[in-house]
This record gives structure tokens, C-alpha cells and sequence, in this order.
């Protein structure tokens, strides 16, 4: 099983929003048994929390759910158990190449990079901003998920025994 870990700053807005619709495309695809998917922030600000009421309607909107999701703090432990960790913005990169280390480095990505024609590599926080900043944030991340799925099918599905 692949396993995808997605990390902002306090895992209620931009990570649980990845989750919700990397989720829902892999049930699309019919791939939920291959691969499995988590979010968790860089701060403990939110640990326990549900996600932003602002990404739930958002999110819904949409068709996708974040119910259920609760948010939590990502740990050296998590570069063990997980795939790829992908993060959001520079900031949230910065603060995990400490925790990673070097056996892990190559794990560590900016999310992103799964969509290049963005040209950029940080999903601005939408937290301060308004319904327009979370659309345009669900934006970029369908996009990102898509580019994301595209990896996963043609590079680490197909190493698997």
C-alpha cells in the first residue's frame, strides 16, 4: 500500500481539504486499498479539532467530506510510516527537513510540484482570508491531486509486487 501523508501549519484548512479530495478520487478510481491517505500540521495549534468550518463548506460543495477528520501534529515517526509527505508552502517544508532527516529527505515534497503549469509551489493559507481564498485553494489542490494520481499510477503502483 502506498501511503500519502498531506501537511500544512495546523492541519484544519489547506491538509485536510488535500485529504478530502485525494480520498475522494482514489474511491473514483477504485484505488482506497491501494492507497491510503492522512494530513497533519507542522504546530500543534489545532491538535483535536475538526477542519475549518470555512474548508467544510467549501469542500462540500464540491462532494467531498472532511467530516470525521481531526487534526493532529506530524511526528519523526510519520517519515517511517508514510510514502511521501507532501507540504503546502516553504514554511511547512523548512520546519520538516528538521524532523525528516537525511534517510528520509527524498520523502519530503512540496505538493505543488504535482502541478507544475501552477507555477509555484506554495498553497497560500487561506485561514485570514475569505470563501474566496478557500475556493481558490480547492482549486489548486484538485489540480495538485490530479498530477499527484498521475505519480502514483505510473511510479509507485507499478513497483509494487
Amino acid at each position: 500500500m502506498v501511503k500519502i501523508l498531506f501537511v500544512c501549519m495546523g492541519n484544519i484548512c489547506r491538509s485536510p481539504m488535500a485529504e478530502g479530495v485525494f480520498q475522494k478520487l482514489l474511491e473514483k478510481h477504485g484505488l482506497e486499498n491501494q492507497v491510503l491517505v492522512d494530513s497533519a500540521g507542522t504546530h500543534a495549534y489545532h491538535v483535536g479539532k475538526s477542519p475549518d468550518s470555512r474548508a467544510i463548506q467549501t469542500a462540500q460543495a464540491r462532494g467531498i467530506e472532511l467530516q470525521g477528520q481531526q487534526a493532529r501534529q506530524v511526528s519523526a515517526g510519520d517519515f517511517e510510516e508514510f510514502d511521501l509527505v507532501l507540504v503546502m508552502d516553504e514554511q511547512n517544508y523548512d520546519a520538516l527537513t528538521f524532523i525528516c532527516g537525511k534517510r528520509h529527505q527524498g520523502k519530503l515534497k512540496y505538493f505543488l510540484d504535482f502541478a507544475p503549469h501552477l507555477k509555484t509551489r506554495n498553497v497560500p493559507d487561506p485561514f485570514y482570508g475569505g470563501e474566496i481564498g478557500f475556493e481558490r485553494v480547492m482549486d489548486m489542490i484538485e489540480d495538485a491531486c490530479e498530477g499527484l494520481l498521475d505519480h502514483i499510477r505510473s511510479q509507485m503502483l507499478r513497483s509494487m509486487p
